[in-house]
């Protein structure tokens, strides 16, 4: 069995990314060895997968098999900065450049030269920034904001996103040009629900950290427990295992986890993608259908006016409110961007109702 772990890992106690990755189970063998084959390559990677995999510790993995292991590392997440600020902080700026622009300060991409920059959530980026970005990885030169000066840089680029960018692409929000730039090396990382055979690894791997950690004795799973871990579907995927990990530790009696010490919940609609649609949009659209079809075909009869605008309205509100309001969560749910969600519900009203 391989392991990989976060380098600051106990530093990201309360951060949704997973700390550590097993390949146990068949599938992710598999991946570990697609990853293997790729890292020593200079090509441009994207990795797809749901919050919690891993995805930048795959990328440090990357990082570290590549002829670029003893160069800088720079990991920066897309979604974390305001618009008007993405920018300075990839591409720098100088002395001036604009209000509270004090010194001049070198963007990510100068940090990272000669190493790797990991682009974490870059879906979220606006479409302008996408568009310099394009150009920073034709040209392999920056120019900072309030200069004309280009600086050559030598990085490889490896980004991560949670959303189906071929999709944010057909709706307009991705621009089709970086994509294929992007889109040279592949990796998907699986869902821990799709990889069972590393779940009772990492609850293992995580009872022996944690215990070290908080000074207790070594605890067990009973073989209720993992059943129970086992059958869950695991929607925050490692994270989430981790902070179930936790909590048990932190109740469980007699060095023994049991079932109920896990507190799991489960948020994510069951069933098929049809039916997830339907639990999400068909309460307003329509009361008495059992499926998302029947909903449409209702409208359809009934003519609606506007009918598009009012389906998408609906499902837009309706998942918004699901999430009770939280914005990431809601295009999570959705499998598209942040700032998608941003947008749409600017657009319907519903952010000037919180």
């Amino acid at each position: 069995m391989s392991l990989i772990t976060h380098p600051n890992a106990r530093e990201l106690t309360k951060s949704v990314r997973a700390t550590v990755l097993v390949f146990k189970d068949p599938r992710s063998q598999e991946l570990l060895s697609r990853i293997e084959r790729l890292a020593p390559s200079e090509a441009n990677t994207l990795i797809i997968g749901e919050t919690g995999t891993g995805k930048e510790l795959v990328a440090r993995h990357i990082h570290h098999l590549s002829r670029r292991g003893r160069e800088p590392f720079v990991a920066v997440n897309c979604g974390a900065f305001a618009e008007t600020l993405v920018e300075s902080e990839l591409f720098g700026h100088e002395k001036g450049a604009f209000t509270g622009a004090t010194t001049t300060k070198a963007g990510w991409f100068e940090t990272a030269n000669g190493g790797t920059l990991f682009l974490d959530e870059i879906g979220d980026l606006p479409l302008n920034i996408q568009v310099k970005l394009l150009r920073v990885l034709q040209e392999r030169e920056v120019v900072r904001l309030g200069s004309r000066t280009p600086i050559p840089i030598n990085v490889r680029l490896v980004a991560a996103t949670n959303v189906n960018l071929a999709d944010a692409v057909v709706a307009g929000h991705f621009r089709e040009d970086l994509f294929y730039r992007l889109h040279v090396a592949t990796i998907r990382l699986p869902p821990l629900r799709e990889r069972p055979g590393d779940i009772l690894p990492l609850a293992e791997f995580f009872i022996e950290e944690h215990c070290r950690r908080l000074g207790y004795e070594r605890a067990s799973l009973s073989p209720d427990t993992e059943r129970k871990l086992l059958a869950h579907s695991w929607p925050g995927n490692i994270r989430e295992l981790e902070n179930a990990i936790h909590h048990a530790l932190l109740v469980c009696r007699q060095q023994v986890v049991a079932p109920a010490d896990l507190h799991l919940v489960d948020m994510r609609p069951q069933g098929s993608l049809t039916a997830q649609a339907s639990q999400v949009a068909a309460p307003t659209l329509i009361a008495s259908p059992p499926n998302l079809e029947s909903a449409l075909l209702a409208l359809f009869e009934q003519n609606v006016p506007d009918l598009y605008e009012h389906i998408e309205e609906t499902v837009f509100r309706e998942a918004y409110r699901y999430c009770h309001g939280n914005q990431l969560q809601t295009g999570r749910l959705l499998n598209i961007s942040r700032n998608i969600v941003r947008a749409r519900l600017e657009k319907i009203g519903e952010l000037s109702k919180v």
